[in-house]
């Protein structure tokens, strides 16, 4: 099983060698994984894994191979294989969604353990057990106001949880292609003053003084014109996301690179910012900050541009503890986090890589547009996220992006 997964990843693309190899085999040996696949799991990422790019494939590579005892099939895997296959599902009308059951996360956490303990067969179009197409606060393909998504990729972009959290890709930063209109539309952001030591020679004002001084020449100096733009960039990843990590690697990319920006900053979230703000795609509480460090530390000057479908359960954005990871919950609202960011700086916006009719018929993301002015993820949106970060401050929706 070890050499599945030392083969599995170097099948997988990850640079995986006999050096890193037999550190984690002499690391089992000093029993540094005490026995536990959790901790054997930190464990061999540490040992193989040299760059945090490489993360996802571990992940899903991990997860092939060691998901189910050889010989006995676990709960889990049982589950997943019920929800193989979906029934097709018809949308409710009003009437029948009024009728639904809310549930709030303590509850819906604790029925989804109790129906999972007791099922013991695949459903179907119901509305009680973990299944598929029905009225179920359990499983995939179906709808419920608040329900548990288990397995299957997400459809109506409605689940308030997710049963399980898979490691999320992390935007590319050396994108090359297709860069050049991006770069463009950001050229934008360059303010440039005047600060610093007086050192560059003022041509013009030279010729003045020394033709005011009969020819006798009269130097005149000014301080370099310098970008004075500090940029703050906040990226929603994974989830309804993932079709778009292209565009969203190509404007990382750009902003990596334009080189004029005086200060810069990326962090990541996911569906909605709460308390914690990720350094990278694994989300992971040892790599984040939290949200009101941030706000401290950055006055209100910094630009901020915010790039997200903001499409979620409307409990993630406006529930306390509505983060649909359940070890991740807070006791303040998204929309709480969203206004603190909105009114600390001077200057904010929101892009949407979601066609522009999806996110004015979502409701989350029509409560963000009404915070922020939103624009859509395109050259030409881009050039006009910049033209509100630059010119002056805009409240709401932008209809005209």
């Amino acid at each position: 099983m070890f050499l599945d997964l030392f083969y599995g990843l170097r099948e997988a693309g990850v640079p995986v060698g006999l050096q890193e190899w037999r550190m984690l085999m002499e690391a089992l040996e000093k029993g540094i994984h005490g026995s536990s696949l959790l901790r054997f799991y930190n464990l061999s990422r540490a040992c193989l894994i040299k760059s945090e790019t490489y993360f996802d494939q571990f992940d899903q590579v991990f997860a092939k191979v060691f998901k189910g005892v050889e010989g006995s099939l676990s709960i889990e895997d049982e589950v997943l294989d019920w929800l193989n296959d979906p029934k097709n599902f018809e949308e409710l009308t009003d009437e029948q969604r009024e009728m639904l059951e809310h549930l709030d996360a303590d509850e819906l956490m604790q029925r989804f353990l109790d129906t999972l303990a007791e099922q013991d067969e695949r459903h179907d179009g119901g509305g009680k057990w973990v299944g598929t197409g029905g009225r179920s606060p359990f499983g995939h393909g179906g709808e419920h106001p608040t329900g548990i998504r288990v397995g299957g990729p997400s459809k109506n972009r409605s689940a308030m949880k997710v049963a399980e959290d898979r490691k999320f890709q992390e935007y590319r930063s050396d994108q090359t292609l297709d860069l050049r209109n991006m770069k463009l539309a950001l050229k934008r952001l360059r303010q440039l003053t005047r600060t610093g030591p007086i050192s560059e020679l003022d041509l013009d004002e030279t010729i003045d003084e020394t033709c005011k001084n009969a020819g006798e020449i009269e130097l005149v100096f000014r301080p370099e014109r310098k970008n004075n733009v500090r940029l703050l960039l906040l990226m929603d990843v994974g989830g309804t996301m993932d079709p778009y990590y292209e565009p969203m690697s190509r404007l990382l990319t750009a902003l990596h690179e334009e080189r004029g920006l005086r200060e810069f900053k990326a962090y990541y979230f996911h569906n909605c910012p709460y308390e914690l703000l990720c350094k990278n795609a694994t989300l992971a509480r040892k790599d984040s900050i939290p949200t009101g460090d941030m706000l401290r530390k950055l006055d209100e000057r910094w630009k901020v541009v915010i790039v997200g479908d903001a499409s979620m359960h409307p409990a993630e954005l406006l529930s306390p503890r509505g983060n649909i990871n359940p070890r991740l919950e807070s006791k303040t609202p998204g929309i709480e986090w969203l206004k603190r960011i909105n009114d600390h700086f001077q200057r904010v916006v929101w892009v949407n890589p979601d066609p522009e009719k999806i996110w004015r018929s979502t409701r989350t993301a029509r409560v963000v547009a009404d915070m922020f002015p939103m624009y859509p993820l395109s050259v030409d949106g881009i050039s006009d996220a910049v033209g509100a970060l630059i010119g002056a401050r805009q409240v709401g929706s932008s209809t005209a992006a």
